[in-house]
């Protein structure tokens, strides 16, 4: 069976590393005698002490779990197979029921609940630090999907008190739609 914290532990681990050493790297993530919960709100405590904003980010954007990315993936090519515009890509039933959504020309992706098994204990968060790991799954499953660099904004989240977990998905340059082959 596999430990959900024990995997967590791993990717925060080789993310912080490689941003900084293996010293600082397990000052950050291995505290054993910490509850799940409050391993979760110490460790993103702990990142923030050490590093400025951005790096935070970045170190978060790169621990992403990859549960279901290959499900998700197939969903997002299903869906550009029949699509020739991102308005066109979210509006369909399926996209609508994964949580995508199109307004004023921008692409969303929204979620009613968090699915993040880590969190299922956690009562709040005070930051969004946690949550940046989806927007780094959100990026790797929209450029492979999309064919180019893709920004992910987190807008809201659950855990901070949010009626909803929501990001916004920017494409950087065109979209490659497969009908346009």
């Amino acid at each position: 069976m596999f430990d959900i914290r024990e995997i967590q532990e791993q990717v925060i681990y080789s993310a912080v590393k490689a941003e900084s050493n293996d010293a600082k790297a397990q000052e950050i993530v291995y505290s054993n005698e910490e509850s799940n919960p409050t391993w979760v709100k110490n460790t993103m405590k702990r990142l923030e002490d050490n590093f400025d904003k951005s790096t935070v980010k970045k170190i978060r954007m790169n621990c992403q779990c990859g549960y279901g990315m290959d499900e998700k993936s197939a969903l997002l090519n299903e869906l550009l197979e029949t699509s020739s515009s991102l308005e066109e890509f979210a509006s369909q039933e399926k996209a609508q029921a994964a949580g995508l959504s199109f307004s004023n020309g921008e692409l969303y992706l929204q979620f009613p609940y968090c699915p993040c098994p880590m969190l299922a204990e956690v009562d709040k968060l005070e930051t969004n630090t946690w949550c940046q790991c989806t927007t780094g799954y959100s990026k790797v499953i929209f450029e492979k999907a999309f064919g180019c660099e893709v920004d992910v904004e987190l807008l809201k989240s659950v855990k901070m008190g949010d009626d909803i977990c929501l990001m916004k998905i920017i494409p950087l340059s065109s979209v490659r739609f497969i009908n346009d082959y």
